[in-house]
């Protein structure tokens, strides 16, 4: 994420970083309890205490655990009157959005735990990690679904208006190249402008790592395109006033 924020900086944009704690990602999602949408506000309030609230904003999601926060953010952006003079104009998702995929998420909380947590404290959390979204995610979501929907339907349901430009690969182990995809099709049939490439080999949020130059270069090619459109939407609106 660091070489990223920097090639960021490096085109002229103020950036802004927030990786959600395991705990909140892995289990207080998994068991229904809105912790991020707590954060989601605070990021949003810190672009005033920045003052850049009146300047485009463009977000850059990793893996599950982003896409969940960003949907609080989505959602906060659709509800909250004191956000609607911000002007998102696109949104990076790199490996993300997955859904169902308990061997995914275990793959992921493994990765995640690290080799210093001990082999038996680690099997004994992936056990009960799977067997929770298993019932909670699988087995009950048709029902728990409608106390709270996960990540992955709560956007697709009612997804942004702004372009999005989806960045996966058919290697990565945690992220279904078959979830993206789909989640992709529902959107753009709702009318969002949907862009996507596929890395074909690179593992999970390592795109950037194995392919540095082609995904610095096409994430500054979707940045400049949606620069594009909203300097042509605000033409548009300008000649609309004046016609008047």
């Amino acid at each position: 994420m660091d070489c990223i924020q920097s090639q960021c900086k490096s085109w002229g944009c103020v950036t802004i970083c927030y990786t959600a704690p395991l705990k909140t990602v892995f289990i207080s999602e998994s068991f229904g309890y809105k912790e991020l949408r707590s954060t989601a506000l605070k990021l949003l309030e810190i672009l005033y205490d920045y003052e850049v609230e009146n300047s485009p904003i463009f977000f850059h999601i990793f893996s599950n655990g982003g896409f969940m926060l960003y949907r609080y953010i989505v959602e906060l952006l659709h509800s909250d009157k004191q956000f609607s003079s911000l002007c998102v104009i696109g949104a990076v998702v790199d490996s993300a959005p997955g859904s169902g995929n308990v061997r995914g998420a275990l793959r992921a909380l493994t990765a995640t735990l690290g080799p210093q947590i001990s082999p038996v404290i680690r099997y004994i959390l992936l056990g009960l990690f799977a067997v929770a979204v298993f019932l909670l995610r699988i087995v009950l979501y048709p029902l728990t679904k409608y106390i709270h929907k996960n990540h992955y339907d709560a956007v697709q349901d009612r997804p942004p208006t702004w372009p999005h430009f989806f960045l996966y690969s058919r290697a990565d182990q945690v992220i279904r190249h078959g979830d993206v995809e789909f989640f992709m099709g529902t959107v753009k049939q709702k009318g969002v402008a949907v862009h996507s490439f596929d890395f074909l080999s690179s593992p999970h949020v390592s795109h950037f790592r194995d392919f540095p130059d082609q995904y610095a270069h096409k994430c500054r090619e979707f940045l400049v395109c949606c620069m594009k459109d909203m300097e042509e939407t605000e033409k548009k609106k300008r000649h609309h006033v004046q016609s008047h």
